[in-house]
């Protein structure tokens, strides 16, 4: 019953992956993706987008990361899979499911999606030429133009030796928007034999035990809900054990974000530091009252100290009104 963060191009990087394997529940990550064109990518694109391949593709609490992949050509994506191996990945994953128009213009993610036979050839020469003990799996929706293709595509993906499939419960064109169709997702999983992971609008513990119930999978992937609410992993650990843990407050989500700030700070420009906080905390405005009050203010601050000062002052407003 394994809960695993999803990748989240732009925003679920390193840092963040070591601030919510932090808080405890998540049992593996995913890197964002790495994308392969012509040539071969040196490896400090690899470093770069999986720094944790320097302490054997494993967070600082211990929690392992995958090295994802996208790319439409076969023969490059199974040398980018061979290098990432050796640079320590303990497991390659591939991306059909980016629904992003740039990525899919470029016959990257969902798209590819409409062609489950060059699928099957990407995973078959990735698996071939990667060592065996290093799984390769991948990750896709239920199509692209709409969810007609999720049998399909999975038997194909099967058929090339994938380890496991994450299936986002949407096509291309549903974007994000809800519902997630888990009951395609149970279509896809009685179709294979390989291991499936479900994915898709998981926002509160309930929503995991329903998703659980309607897709029929033991394992789920989870992105925006764990932004929402970084301890939802820990809450659902808990349910599965017949317990239940206190909710995060507000002040325990913001030293998070000043954790992740910290980190950010060594990275990048302090405009790039906080254009990443204002992502993160549009996202906390679903999970959080005080995030939701604090944004139109936020969303206006260019700098790092005036933001963490915004997000500081509704602490002492939570803290006073508690006391």
């Amino acid at each position: 019953m394994r809960i695993i963060l999803a990748p989240m191009e732009g925003l679920v990087d390193a840092p963040i992956r070591e601030t919510l394997t932090g808080v405890g529940g998540i049992d593996r990550c995913v890197t964002e993706f790495v994308r392969v064109t012509h040539g071969m990518l040196p490896p400090r694109v690899f470093y770069k987008y999986a720094p944790e391949l320097y302490n054997r593709s494993l967070t600082q609490v211990g929690t392992p990361v995958a090295v994802q992949l996208l790319g439409s050509d076969p023969h490059q994506m199974a040398r980018h899979g061979v290098r990432a191996a050796e640079l320590g990945a303990t497991q390659v994953d591939i991306n059909f499911g980016c629904p992003a128009k740039t990525v899919n213009k470029h016959k990257g993610g969902c798209v590819l999606m409409r062609e489950p036979e060059l699928m099957h050839e990407i995973v078959a020469a990735v698996r071939q030429a990667v060592p065996a003990h290093v799984p390769v799996t991948a990750k896709m929706r239920l199509g692209y133009d709409d969810r007609s293709m999720g049998v399909a595509c999975a038997q194909a993906l099967e058929a090339a030796g994938a380890a496991e499939i994450v299936i986002h419960a949407r096509s291309k064109v549903d974007g994000y928007k809800p519902p997630a169709y888990w009951e395609e997702i149970a279509r896809a999983r009685e179709a294979v034999k390989t291991h499936i992971i479900a994915n898709g609008e998981i926002w509160s513990v309930a929503d995991y035990w329903r998703c659980r119930e309607v897709s029929g999978c033991d394992d789920v992937m989870i992105g925006r809900g764990l932004i929402a609410r970084p301890d939802l992993a820990r809450q659902i650990k808990a349910s599965q054990q017949g317990k239940t843990v206190p909710d995060m407050t507000w002040p325990e989500a913001v030293a998070l974000v000043r954790e992740y700030a910290t980190v950010l700070q060594g990275w990048l420009e302090d405009r790039y530091v906080t254009g990443r906080i204002k992502q993160w905390l549009n996202f906390l405005r679903q999970g959080f009252a005080e995030a939701e009050a604090l944004w139109p203010e936020a969303r206006k601050i260019r700098q790092v100290a005036p933001m963490m000062a915004c997000l500081e002052q509704r602490v002492i407003l939570t803290d006073s009104r508690a006391a």
